[in-house]
């Protein structure tokens, strides 16, 4: 199952972008994609980024996400 969390590119170098998400960092293939630059968000999918998101797309599914791991965390019963 893939999630499709965004990750932010903060590095990139021989068409492998470093990622990041809340401090994470991967590395990921940018072969599949034209005109990625550093601060982009991407999705990531078996270490290749697939596709290019905006910022505020980006954003927003984050925030989303954060909200339901809170929820989980501190509201869902035991499983």
């Amino acid at each position: 199952m893939c999630l499709a969390i965004p990750s932010q590119v903060v590095k990139i170098e021989n068409n492998i972008g470093t990622v990041e998400i809340d401090g994470v960092k991967r590395d990921a293939s940018l072969l599949l994609l034209e005109d990625v630059e550093v601060g982009d968000y991407v999705i990531i999918h078996a270490g290749f980024a697939i596709h290019k998101i905006d910022v505020e797309t980006a954003l927003e599914s984050l925030a989303f996400l954060r909200e339901a791991a809170e929820y989980v965390e501190t509201q869902a019963p035991d499983i």
